[in-house]
């Protein structure tokens, strides 16, 4: 019997407000044992660092410029081949509930049929987060009505979903569940993180990051509501496995627990994400259920780009030709050694992150929201992960590692081919400092 697939997609989630990514706040229980007794992706990474462009992704398998949805804004193309038409087409219900970002921009709340990437059931929202607030959730139904759910946004989310599962079983068809929220995503119109009641009070003055220890932003305003939503999150998960388990179908359930980005609480740029840093690229992921389960941390670098892929293989079906990604099951085949990010709206940019280095280059003078790409590119950060995990100290102009750059200048010009890119130049820095001497970083150690 095929299995059964659920997706519980967060919005703007760090990696490291889990346990099993550092964070000492007891968060994540339900995530954390998950992770431990599935599959734990470790190092994984959008390859966009924004709502719509990164959703398109996960849908397609492909990188933004391939999809053409490389900002937000633009509407997914309905003509490529995505986990939605590819599990309807298999003979799974279908179902899609929360946060869409696909849709054309004319489209805030419902979103016409045709622009709904061939879910079968539906009630979402293509901009949640215009449509509703923490205590005051509407999304819209198959017909484009509006439906209110009650209670606190990710609960009645999550009521819907287990509604949702429970008719689901009734069928002799598996499901194909795809379960988008928006927290804990800012809300936009106040700009602000808001939990449920009473939780934002249970992280005031407690745990920060170290890189927003350092760095500062809007942390010390934002860190005790955006805790509390990743807590509530967390119960929410809880619920939807008690519900798999109490049906008798969590054994034959794939379940992938992802974000779309994470959150650097504008310490790099004027706003949340949308830079090359972990803080906006490094995601929590794992995945349980026929295939996955008992498999222990993965060391692999994973891409958001390589999820589809591992589902569309989980459940047996072929895997498009026109995905980009690599399926998690089919790693001895060989795996990459790095992954690629593409950066729009802030920035046209392009990084690669090994598990030692990070590189990104930008297109300089190109505003973010004009152009997918660029022919030029000019050296923007160079970080060594191993000394300076928070992404710290900006290496990019220093002669020592002259020898790094080379080599990952050519790694992400392969990987931006890859990707489908016209061919493209990458300039060096044009700062080098020389006000000290350093031992030099040979190309040797690049290779990590």
């Amino acid at each position: 019997m095929k299995p059964n697939v659920l997706v519980f997609f967060t919005d703007q989630q760090r990696a490291d407000t889990t346990g099993v990514h550092g964070c000492p706040l007891d968060l994540t229980p339900n995530f954390d044992r998950f992770a431990q007794e599935g599959t734990h992706c470790y190092h994984a990474y959008t390859c966009q660092p924004v709502c719509g462009p990164a959703r398109s992704c996960l849908q397609t398998g492909m990188y933004a410029t391939a999809t053409g949805t490389w900002r937000t804004g633009i509407g997914l193309d309905q003509s490529l081949p995505n986990l939605g038409t590819s599990f309807s087409q298999a003979g799974y219900q279908t179902g899609y509930i929360g946060k869409w970002h696909l849709g054309s921009h004319e489209h805030i709340g419902p979103v016409p049929k045709e622009q709904r990437g061939g879910y079968e059931f539906w009630l979402a929202s293509n901009l949640l987060e215009f449509t509703s607030d923490a205590y005051d959730c509407t999304v819209f139904d198959g017909d484009g009505n509006p439906v209110k759910l009650p209670g606190y946004r990710v609960d009645g989310i999550t009521d819907a979903a287990i509604r949702f599962i429970d008719s689901a079983t009734q069928s002799d068809q598996p499901f194909f569940l795809f379960l988008s929220y928006i927290e804990p995503h800012h809300q936009n119109h106040r700009d602000d993180y808001p939990a449920p009641t009473g939780y934002a009070e249970r992280y005031t003055g407690r745990w920060t990051p170290p890189d927003l220890q350092t760095l500062g932003g809007t942390s010390a305003q934002h860190l005790p509501g955006y805790f509390g939503m990743i807590k509530r999150l967390d119960e929410a998960f809880g619920r939807l496995l008690d519900t798999l388990k109490s049906l008798g179908i969590l054994e034959n359930t794939v379940v992938l627990y992802t974000s779309d980005h994470g959150n650097h609480f504008k310490t790099r740029n004027a706003e949340y994400k949308r830079s090359c840093h972990d803080a906006s690229l490094r995601v929590p992921t794992a995945l349980s259920g026929p295939g996955f389960s008992g498999q222990g941390r993965l060391q692999n670098l994973v891409s958001l780009v390589d999820l589809p892929p591992t589902l569309l293989d989980a459940a047996g079906l072929s895997i498009p030709e026109t995905m980009q990604g690599r399926s998690l099951l089919r790693r001895s085949e060989g795996w990459p050694g790095e992954v690629f990010s593409q950066i729009s709206e802030s920035q046209v940019g392009r990084c690669i992150r090994t598990h030692r280095w990070k590189y990104s280059v930008v297109a300089a003078g190109v505003g973010g929201n004009s152009q997918p790409g660029s022919d030029t590119y000019t050296e923007d950060c160079l970080y060594d992960l191993e000394a300076d995990p928070y992404e710290l100290q900006n290496l990019v102009n220093h002669p020592s590692h002259t020898a790094v750059r080379e080599q990952l200048r050519t790694r992400l010009l392969a990987r931006m081919a890859e990707a489908g890119e016209p061919p493209a130049a990458i300039l060096p820095h044009p700062e080098v400092f020389t006000g000290f001497t350093q031992r030099r970083v040979e190309s040797a150690e690049v290779l990590q």
